[in-house]
């Protein structure tokens, strides 16, 4: 199924037209305020992923069903972007289309995120991540492959180069080092018990994350709000996550498969965010022949969402070399 109106599971039923759409507020009853607010979410979700069509598709791997999206252009280069903990992987729609023209780009939802399916034993190491990163690369025969990955995924990119250097032609980091500390990791443990509860509305998560004090703009907090929740059965929104992610996001310490990379890589950094601190820093200068630090003045641990135009400046012209 094409384009992002076109339902998958989980997902509530969009219209694939101004037709269906004004079909579906009939049938939901909305009065005038509730039809602006559905309008608004409408084409603020056109503007992000309708403008390149892209695949909805399923791969099984490691027992596991995963959902990820293709701009499939498969006699390209493969591109592919991993989310971070508890984001999706259409967190990437307002990125992906922007080198979908020279590069096959695919966005994954991680197990346990999104449309994939849960782990039943639990298993969310990044480790686990990266199992699932080299069975995927594996079954759909991609070779000399570019990898992007924003938190949590930055650090499943990085054990993927570092154990699979042949596979791997640049490497894009985002405000991760191969260190998670235990106060992030119980950051995390924290945010999941208070997000429980859920929220009354998509309008009412959206707010919540507005009030974050995060510069992501209104729309692409409406893009994750729509894709990375659905509705519980007592009819409260909540995050389309396991409860048990927080098994797996521990402290962890990667540098043993980090120092293996090989090949040209980048890590874009949050000027505003301490997760990579400068003793890491220099130690991946010192490590890494072919590596570049960046840091995005006065952002936080999202510049992909925060500063889109100067993120993906930053990336082409790394790819370009």
């Amino acid at each position: 199924m094409v384009g992002f109106l076109q339902p998958v599971d989980n997902n509530p039923p969009e219209g694939g037209g101004q037709v269906k759409f004004r079909s579906l507020l009939k049938k939901l009853k909305l009065d005038r305020l509730g039809c602006m607010k559905w309008a608004m979410l409408f084409a603020s979700m056109v503007s992000l992923a309708a403008q390149t069509p892209y695949q909805d598709r399923f791969v099984t791997v490691n027992g596991l069903r995963l959902h990820y999206l293709d701009w499939g252009s498969p006699d390209k280069q493969p591109f592919i972007m991993l989310h971070g903990i508890g984001r999706v992987a259409h967190s990437f729609d307002h990125i992906a289309p922007r080198f979908h023209k020279d590069y096959h780009v695919i966005a994954i939802d991680m197990r346990g995120h999104g449309d994939s399916a849960w782990s039943p034993e639990g298993a969310y190491l990044v480790e686990d991540y990266a199992k699932d990163l080299t069975a995927f690369i594996e079954q759909l025969n991609l070779r000399n492959v570019i990898l992007l990955g924003n938190s949590t995924g930055g650090r499943v990119v990085q054990v993927y180069a570092g154990t699979h250097p042949e596979r791997v032609a640049k490497l894009v980091v985002e405000d991760v080092g191969p260190e998670r500390t235990n106060e992030i990791a119980s950051a995390f443990a924290r945010r999941v018990e208070q997000e429980d509860k859920g929220w009354a509305s998509e309008d009412e998560l959206v707010a919540s994350l507005m009030r974050g004090g995060s510069t992501v703009s209104e729309e692409l907090q409406r893009n994750y709000a729509h894709f990375g929740s659905k509705r519980r059965d007592d009819g409260r929104i909540v995050w389309k996550r396991d409860p048990n992610l927080v098994k797996g996001f521990v402290p962890t310490e990667l540098w043993a498969q980090v120092l293996k990379i090989t090949c040209p890589t980048i890590y874009i950094l949050g000027g505003a965010s301490s997760i990579v601190p400068p003793e890491t820093q220099k130690k991946l200068k010192e490590s890494l022949p072919a590596v570049q630090i960046v840091t995005m003045p006065k952002l936080g641990h999202y510049p992909h969402q925060e500063a889109p135009e100067d993120y993906i400046r930053i990336v082409q012209t790394f790819l370009a070399r």
